[in-house]
């Protein structure tokens, strides 16, 4: 199997080709279930205001046979009280970088992409990540 390392900061990942992946797949079919691969984690991005759309995307993956990850925690809904909202929002983008690591892919919900999202997309491109849309025309290559 031909690989390609990519170094991301200190993470290092390798990128399969498509023949490297139906490679994997025939020989997964001759597994027991027990022996069967994890199914694909998806890393859902997006701006919290899409949190409604999120877990429409997340029940849709789900089904699709996806095991999701996504934000939980809205700041704009927070009312508990925190002393430093900043070490908690960086707390919460740090856990949410986290999850973008432990997927496949990702996929970004909705029809804004604001400065948070570009970044986590942008993370994720950096790792190699495939980057699905919900609204492909906010893609942020597609606009440069």
């Amino acid at each position: 199997m031909t690989t390609r390392p990519i170094r991301c900061g200190n993470d290092r990942r390798t990128q399969l080709t498509p023949g490297d992946l139906a490679e994997v797949e025939r020989y997964a079919a001759h597994l027991t279930e027990s022996e069967q691969p994890q199914p694909p984690v998806v890393c859902i991005c997006g701006s919290t205001r899409f949190q409604q759309q999120m877990a429409e995307a997340a029940h849709v993956e789900s089904l699709a046979g996806r095991i999701v990850v996504m934000p939980h925690v809205s700041m704009k809904q927070w009312d508990g009280e925190v002393e430093d909202m900043d070490q908690v929002k960086t707390g919460l983008d740090r856990l949410h970088r986290a999850k973008i690591r432990m997927a496949r892919e990702i996929l970004v919900v909705g029809d804004y992409v604001g400065d948070s999202t570009r970044a986590e997309i942008e993370y994720a491109r950096c790792l190699g990540l495939p980057v699905r849309f919900t609204h492909p025309e906010v893609d942020p290559v597609r606009e440069a």
